[in-house]
């Protein structure tokens, strides 16, 4: 390790500890929230990935959607507690855009299966 490493590291540290020492559990709770809110938004990367690679093509699953959403959802309600202009503009039109696709999505399946059935019936 460089000589510099250790002092930085200890420093940093430090500033990590005194960051949570000061800090509220109402605090804690929503850097938690916003922490998760962004991990979903993350996965669906990774879902979206792994479906892809197994379909060998570049596909979109309904989860990658559903990831969106409530990781777009949950790191808003943080951007509105911390009152952060750049988070809640920053989602406000994503949360938007994944349901929109959702319903697409459902009212597609609800129409293909309204198709089946009248086919059925006949």
């Amino acid at each position: 390790m460089d000589i510099h490493t250790v002092p930085f590291l200890w420093h940093l540290a430090d500033k990590v500890q005194v960051y949570f020492y000061d800090m509220s559990l109402g605090d804690k709770v929503w850097l938690a929230v916003g922490m998760i809110g962004q991990l979903m938004f993350t996965l669906r990367f990774v879902v979206q990935w792994i479906h892809s690679e197994r379909h060998q093509k570049s596909v979109i699953p309904v989860s990658f959607w559903y990831y969106s959403l409530i990781g777009g959802i949950t790191v808003l309600a943080y951007g509105f507690h911390k009152l952060e202009p750049v988070i809640i503009l920053g989602q406000l039109p994503g949360t938007i855009v994944y349901s929109r696709n959702l319903i697409l999505i459902y009212r597609e399946k609800r129409d293909v299966l309204a198709e089946v059935t009248e086919e059925e019936v006949k």
